[in-house]
């Protein structure tokens, strides 16, 4: 079952700038930073909130590190932005089979590594109203 919002994906085109202005301008305490090389993204993390249960949620910013990556198309395309929302699962696998019964198409199938060592698939957004939507389990 989807128990929450694990984050929502902001694509910006430098990260660090984008870094520094969510902490100026709300405070919000960088976690993470990545480059998924897998795709072609270098991401920062930025917590929403403090919470002591490891389930806080979180901004995800997103810059495209190579010319030939989907986040780099979406940039050319749409400009910076929200990108994508995410959802914590406890069972990717079993989320994205349930989704799956109901016509919803997982984009990777079966689910992939992503950053913090997590648990992911995508669905399509043609499947879920327009909205590019991430699973997400936790290590």
């Amino acid at each position: 079952m989807i128990g929450r919002i694990d984050h929502i994906g902001i694509v910006c085109r430098d990260v660090d700038e984008a870094v520094e202005f969510y902490r100026a301008t709300y405070g919000f305490e960088l976690t993470h930073v990545e480059v998924i090389e897998s795709q072609g993204v270098r991401e920062a993390m930025l917590r929403v909130g403090a919470t002591g249960d490891g389930a806080a949620s979180y901004i995800q910013l997103l810059e495209p590190v190579r010319a030939d990556s989907a986040v780099s198309a979406w940039l050319e395309r749409h400009g910076p932005g929200v990108h994508h929302i995410a959802f914590g699962t406890d069972d990717v696998d079993a989320e994205s089979e349930r989704l799956k019964a109901r016509g919803i198409r997982p984009i990777f199938d079966p689910p992939g590594t992503g950053s913090r060592g997590t648990k992911v698939t995508f669905l399509h957004p043609r499947d879920c109203l327009g909205v590019l939507t991430e699973l997400v389990t936790l290590p």
